[in-house]
């Protein structure tokens, strides 16, 4: 972007004597007037609020018991690789250090000049979402082929494309709000970027990315101000297209119903959730202990990842799950408060976007493990073991804490 400094007033080829006693900040700031950038600097600029403190304080505390309990949970999965107990906890606690560092670089970086990067940024995602299909590189883990490993570096390009898609359509929408009930100018260019994420996702058997990426875009579409019986038209089609997918094909149609008879289907389909639901009731009102807990012995698969919450319910019993569900119910609380505050339009969607997709994410991952939901192979946002999740995740929160220190 060309910067073009205005040309001081002349008056009978005289330059005026207020332009001759423009100091060079003076003129600067003129330049920056004229271009437009003062008030995207100025929206960089901001006081942090109680919401902001709120949603600091409850996401650092996620992260932490995050990986506290990562630590709990993989060390008995690290030995039976024949590795140290602390490795997976001090890979995720790498992670975590450049989610921390993502964090601060979104916290401060003037989210309206995010604007320029969101079509190359999608492109990218999409590029990523490639990547589990190159041999020797694409890792297949129950049925998905939706992960990449560089030697020791592995990451779910799927994550990515979440963060891309949320800001591509808070862009779009936030620029042609004037426009929302224009279905040519808003939804159909939704459509098509949705639908590709979408197709992409089921390319790689991951219907839970899918799911939440369409979450994602239906919340977005309906916090823009699209008429509802649109919004839920495309929820109904999404729904139907979930259910063909999942129908199409008997393992995946049995490994989604496991959770209506579990007694049935425990010893097969639905014995992960069996034996976590097991691990859930053990736990009781305060839990047997950190680091106690018998379900990560390998009876509950995946206790350091998907399943971390149930090791969380044993090992801290109701008191440990009501801080989780507490504390994703106050990041919601605030997170949707500093949507509904933020001084323009892109900066509500991306806060409000972030927020839904934290708490819809949540509540699948729970309602999976507790057996009230299919599982899905969601990861607990900010807790569950997976740097891309936690770097990702993170990086969001940093754009959700930059608008809302910039509440009105």
């Amino acid at each position: 972007m060309s910067l073009t400094i205005p040309t001081p007033s002349v008056s009978n080829g005289t330059t005026t004597s207020s332009a001759r006693a423009m100091t060079l900040a003076q003129r600067r700031r003129a330049a920056l007037e004229h271009n437009g950038l003062l008030a995207t600097r100025r929206l960089a600029e901001g006081s942090p609020n109680a919401t902001f403190f709120w949603i600091l304080v409850t996401v650092l505390s996620l992260v932490t018991f995050g990986l506290v309990m990562v630590l709990s949970s993989s060390s008995i999965v690290a030995l039976n690789r024949g590795m140290s107990p602390w490795t997976m906890f001090f890979k995720q606690l790498m992670w975590a250090f450049f989610g921390g560092i993502g964090m601060a670089f979104f916290y401060r970086f003037p989210y309206p000049m995010l604007r320029r990067f969101v079509f190359p940024g999608l492109i990218v995602a999409y590029g990523l979402m490639l990547l589990p299909f190159v041999p020797n590189i694409g890792v297949s883990t129950n049925g998905a082929r939706a992960w990449v490993a560089f030697g020791p570096v592995g990451f779910q390009p799927s994550e990515f494309l979440k963060f891309a898609l949320l800001a591509y359509c808070a862009n779009l929408l936030g620029r042609r709000q004037k426009e929302i009930t224009n279905i040519s100018r808003t939804v159909y260019p939704i459509l098509r970027v949705w639908g590709v994420a979408v197709a992409l996702c089921l390319l790689q058997r991951d219907l839970g990315g899918a799911i939440v990426m369409s979450c994602i875009v239906l919340t977005v579409l309906f916090m823009a101000g699209t008429p509802a019986r649109i919004v839920v038209l495309l929820a109904s089609s999404a729904f139907f297209v979930g259910l063909v997918f999942t129908l199409s094909n008997s393992s995946r149609r049995n490994r989604w119903t496991a959770f209506l008879n579990l007694d049935e289907t425990r010893g097969h389909y639905g014995y992960q959730v069996w034996q976590s639901i097991l691990s859930i009731s053990n736990g009781g009102l305060s839990g047997v202990g950190a680091g106690a807990g018998t379900g990560k012995w390998g009876y509950v698969p995946l206790a350091h990842s998907d399943f971390i919450f149930s090791t969380i319910a044993e090992e801290f019993g109701l008191i440990g799950v009501t801080l989780v569900i507490g504390g994703f119910l106050i990041f919601t609380l605030f997170g949707l408060q500093a949507s509904v505050r933020a001084p323009e339009k892109f900066g509500a969607l991306l806060a409000g976007g972030v927020t839904m997709w934290f708490a819809i994410q949540a509540s699948i991952n729970i309602g999976g493990v507790s057996g009230s939901m299919p599982v899905t192979g969601l990861t607990l946002p900010l807790i569950s073991y997976g740097g891309s999740s936690l770097l990702v995740c993170m990086s969001a929160a940093g754009l959700l804490l930059n608008v809302a220190r910039k509440m009105k």
